[in-house]
């Protein structure tokens, strides 16, 4: 039988960067829902800011799908999108899926391990809040 080596983040490492990500928002005076998958987009940590918006917490989670899915920033699509409008309408009807800022996937060297997703901001603001909760645990 041959096993499948499968690097993922932890638990702790997941509560962390939501944590992380959630005192980054705090100084930014916003509130947001941060969501932290592992490498298969499967859910792992979860916080939603007091006042958050509640649709942001379905967008906080399709963003780490995304970028965990995928393996590259949510942001990146802006680039892969401009100009091709049949795959803009093709990834627009696809679920889960978001073309704009907020997911950034989690690396640890070349290997992706999880991903964040964050909704509640502007896209900066959302991005900025997702690097913050990587770079505190992974900086």
């Amino acid at each position: 039988m041959t096993s499948v080596t499968n690097r993922n983040v932890t638990t702790k490492t997941a509560c962390a960067i939501a944590q992380a990500a959630v005192d980054h928002a705090g100084n930014l005076g916003i509130a947001i829902n941060v969501s932290v998958v592992d490498s298969s987009a499967t859910e792992i940590a979860f916080l939603r800011m007091n006042n958050a918006f509640l649709p942001s917490m379905g967008i906080a989670k399709d963003k780490a799908y995304t970028a965990a899915g995928f393996g590259f920033p949510t942001m990146g699509w802006k680039d892969i999108l401009d100009g091709n409008q049949q795959l803009q309408a093709g990834m627009v009807e696809r679920p889960r899926v978001v073309t704009f800022g907020g997911g950034v996937p989690i690396f640890e060297g070349d290997i992706l391990v999880g991903a964040v997703g964050v909704s509640g901001g502007s896209e900066e603001e959302d991005i900025a809040c997702a690097q913050a909760g990587i770079d505190t645990v992974f900086g």
